[in-house]
This record gives C-alpha cells, structure tokens and sequence, in this order.
C-alpha cells in the first residue's frame, strides 16, 4: 500500500487548487512545498483579475486563504525540497525528499517557474543587496530611495506601481517602445508622477560597492549608453519553468515547460502537471487554480478507473 493517494508537488495557486480538491475527494493528499504556501502569487501586491473581488486582492491575502481552506479539507503540506520522482515496477511512484521517501499512487507536478535573471555583470554579486525579484518582499527596503524596475509585462508595471509606496523615484526600463502589459495597468503607471520611461533600452551592468548604486542602460536605437543611480533593480522579465528535476521523467517542450493534455495528463500515466509549470497559452492565478482542480479530478479518475 502507497503512503498517499496523491502527492503534489508545489504550494502555489496550482497545488493548492490541487490539494483542495484531491482531499475533498477523500484521496490520501500530501503537499510538498519548499518554500511558503501560495508560490509567486504571495509576492504580488495586488491582483486585480482574480474574479470576485472587485476592488483586487493582496496575493499574500488570497494565498493565505487557500493555504487555509486546503488544509480545513485535510490537505497535509510538509515544507521540504523534492529531490527525484521515480515509477516504482509494482505500480505507483516513489518521491524522494530531503527528509524521507513517500511512496504514491499518483503525482501532481505543480512546481510553477522562476523569474528569469537578465544574466548581465553585476546582477548575481549584488543579489539580495539591491537586485530584487520581488516587489512585495523588498520594496519597504527602498524607503525614500530611487529603483529601476526591467520589463515590459503586467508584473513590471504593476510592480512598479507598489513601489512608489516606498521609493522617491521608479525607472520603468523596457527594451521595446511599447509595452505589452495591459493598458488599464499602463494608464495607471503614467499617471503617477514617481514613475519615469526609459524605453528601447536594456540594462547592461549593476555597479556599486557593497550595495547597487546605479544601472548602465544602453539605447537599442542610438547605441549610446549611460549610468542611472539607482538603489535598486528589480526584474520583471518572464518566468523558467521548474522542471530540471522532471525532464527525463516526462515530456516537456523546447522551453522545458510539461507537455500535458487538456486533463492535465503527462506523457506518463499517473502523473499530472498543473499551472505555470506546463506548457499553456495563459499562466495567471486563475489559469493556475483551474489546472489544479482539473489535475485533481483527473488523478482521482485514474486511481478509480485506471489502476
């Protein structure tokens, strides 16, 4: 007999939505999450496209609710990294972790993605001394002080727009001359009087001492290049999906994202992959929550039907 009827990979919207309704169905549920509960979507501000919640929601806020609501239907979480998935010959899986083995019927990859670095000088020596990814988790460390925000998507600009709580000045640092974040987000970014534009610009070096102390900035258009004094960098420029652990154990495409079919189902059977982490036209917190229940729904069916 396994440990589990299902174990779930990840902590965020996607695992969570998982975990809900997996011990709802009455499936021996377990959640493995390195970090804290509710992955990325903890470290957004605000999210306003969340459906019923007409005037927005903090991430950490509706993150929390999850967190509790999976754990009222029995949803186990334990806090520890996930070091290999392997199919065991005589049926189900065997999840190593870094505080035991656990043995499944089932596996629900809800592992999300990571912010993708800029891979420039300067960028790693002054991580968690100035170079951020996260709005939420730092911006109070930037009181009265002047950052820079690279990208061009919804999550840069309305990142920025948290930041003028705190900082005097944000630099909005975009590599094309339009932006691809949503014009209500736009409207609202060039309306703050904090907020300045440097367009068809990318950032080529972080220099400083023991802190960030300002940006090289390079025009793609005129070539020419210049320093901005900045306290802070914070990078908003696309997501890599967490998969390395996953990749020999199921198909994933060119980018490393799990391929799946519309129930969630991998190239493995009885593996399951929900959320940022599979290959899909849309990764929002409802997209997420959506892939969760149906990754769920469709593990149930397999121990049922299937095994």
């Amino acid at each position: 007999m396994t440990d589990f009827d299902v174990v779930i990979i990840g902590g965020g919207p996607a695992g969570l939505s998982a975990g809900l309704y997996a011990a709802r169905a009455k499936l021996r549920t377990v959640l493995l999450e390195r970090g804290m509960p509710g992955g990325q979507a903890s470290t957004t501000d605000m999210i306003e496209n969340y459906p019923g919640f007409p005037d927005g929601i903090p991430g950490p806020d509706l993150m929390m609710n999850m967190d509790i609501q999976a754990r009222r239907f029995g949803v186990e979480p334990r806090f520890t990294d996930v070091l290999s998935v392997a199919e065991i010959p005589e049926g189900g899986f065997l999840v190593k972790t870094s505080d035991g083995e656990i043995t499944t019927k089932t596996v629900i990859i809800a592992a999300g993605a990571l912010s993708r670095p800029l891979g420039i000088p300067g960028e790693e020596e002054f991580r968690g001394r100035g170079v951020s990814y996260c709005a939420t988790c730092d911006g109070a460390f930037f009181q009265g002080k002047r950052v820079a925000v690279v990208g061009g998507g919804d999550s840069s600009v309305q990142e920025a727009i948290y930041l003028t709580k705190f900082a005097e000045k944000v630099y909005i640092i975009h590599r094309r001359d339009e932006f691809r974040a949503t014009k209500v987000l736009q409207e609202k970014a060039r309306a703050n009087s904090q907020i300045e534009f440097i367009m068809d610009s990318v950032v080529t070096n972080v220099v400083g001492n023991d802190q960030v102390e300002a940006i090289k900035v390079k025009n793609l258009k005129s070539g020419e290049e210049k320093a901005v004094a900045v306290d802070g960098v914070f990078v908003y420029i696309g997501k890599d999906p967490s998969t390395e652990l996953f990749r020999e154990f199921v198909d994933t495409d060119e980018r490393g994202y799990i391929i799946t079919d519309a129930r969630m189902q991998t190239s493995r059977p009885g593996v399951f992959a929900a959320g940022d982490v599979r290959q899909t036209p849309l990764r929002q917190v409802v997209t997420a929550v959506a892939d969760g229940a149906v990754a769920a729904v469709s593990a149930e069916e397999y121990i049922e039907y299937v095994k």
